[in-house]
């Protein structure tokens, strides 16, 4: 399977954590945008956001995601916004497998309210803003996505099983790259 795997989803749902560990996992390279994008503008997307506006980090966004959506054999995790843009939807559906991490707001928020480094967090009210942002967006993670995994409250290796078996049952990856399969004994075909 060549095709880049995309983690589309809210922010907090964990792209990043689970990408790195699914990559591990399929012995590909393990790309984030959004780091992507900081290294290209030497600095943090929360300087680049409140200097230049939420419109220029999005062509930003979309220039370096097309670039991403190019490379095989990576696993990728996208900004939580980047579904924002048609191209950007297009591009991820059309040449990667996309996977969404779905988490409900209460989640996120337990998890992100402590967190200084989300721009579009700081807010007075950052429930109320994922709550927003979650029905803006939940449509377009689902339009965009290939696959759906319920977040909820797994631990790490537990969602990147599950994302295994699903891309498994699709036929993208190896039974033996699935821990829940190596060394699962086979009935004989009759």
């Amino acid at each position: 399977m060549g095709a880049p795997l995309a983690l589309v989803g809210m922010p907090g749902s964990g792209k990043s954590t689970v990408g790195r560990h699914l990559a591990r996992q399929l012995g590909r390279q393990f790309v984030d945008s959004d780091h992507e994008i900081e290294h290209a503008i030497g600095g943090s997307i929360r300087v680049y956001f409140e200097q230049h506006g939420e419109a220029a980090f999005r062509d930003l966004e979309a220039q370096t995601i097309a670039r991403l959506c190019q490379q095989t054999g990576t696993v990728l995790a996208t900004g939580g916004g980047a579904v924002l843009r048609s191209e950007n939807r297009a591009a991820l559906q059309q040449h990667c497998q996309v996977l969404y991490l779905r988490s409900t707001p209460e989640e996120l928020f337990r998890r992100l309210r402590h967190d200084t480094q989300r721009p579009l967090l700081q807010v007075r009210d950052p429930l109320k803003r994922l709550r927003d942002l979650y029905r803006e967006r939940d449509p377009l993670y689902r339009e965009t996505c290939h696959f759906t995994i319920e977040t909820g409250r797994p631990s790490v290796p537990t969602l990147v099983n599950m994302i295994l078996m699903q891309l498994e049952l699709a036929g993208l990856v190896d039974p033996m790259l699935v821990p829940a399969t190596v060394g699962r004994v086979m009935p004989p075909l009759a």
